[in-house]
C-alpha cells in the first residue's frame, strides 16, 4: 500500500471535519506518542517485556493521526515523506554524521541569510541587515 491510499482510506475512518479534524489530529497525534513512550519507558526503566505487537499498533495509530493532520491542511503523505528525504539528503548527503549534526544550526543559519539576500536583491530592496553604500 502506498502512503497516499493509506492516507485516503484513513480519511475515510476519521468522522471530524475542518477545524475539529485539525484539532482531533493533532492532539491524537501528541497521545498516541506518548503511548509509545510509555511503552517504550516501561521497557527501558521499569524492567518491563517490550510489547511488540502493542508497540506496532500504537505506532500505527501514531501513523493514522499523522495521516489525518496532513489531510486537515490538504497535504499528500507522499509529498512530505519526499520533501523530508530531500531536506535529510541536503543535511546528510553521505548519510548521518556527528559533526555535520552538530554544526547544522549555523549551516542553516548561513543558508537562510543568503536566500532572504537573494530574495531582497530579486525585488531590488535592501536586506535589513546589510548597511547602505554612501
Amino acid at each position: 500500500m502506498n502512503m497516499n491510499d493509506y492516507q485516503e482510506l484513513a480519511s475515510k475512518t476519521c468522522g471530524a471535519y475542518g477545524l475539529d479534524m485539525r484539532i482531533m489530529s493533532a492532539l491524537g497525534l501528541a497521545g498516541e506518542s506518548g503511548e509509545v513512550c510509555d511503552l517504550i519507558k516501561k521497557a527501558i526503566f521499569h524492567g518491563h517485556p517490550v510489547e511488540f505487537e502493542k508497540l506496532e499498533k500504537e505506532i500505527g495509530d501514531v501513523l493514522w493521526y499523522v495521516a489525518i493532520l496532513a489531510q486537515s491542511h490538504g497535504f499528500k503523505l507522499e509529498e512530505i515523506a519526499q520533501k523530508n528525504i530531500e531536506k535529510l539528503r541536503k543535511r546528510y548527503p553521505e548519510g548521518f554524521d556527528v559533526e555535520r549534526s552538530k554544526n547544522r544550526q549555523q549551516e542553516e543559519l548561513e543558508e537562510y541569510n543568503r536566500q532572504v539576500k537573494e530574495l531582497y536583491e530579486s525585488h531590488g530592496m535592501i536586506n535589513p541587515g546589510d548597511k547602505p553604500s554612501k
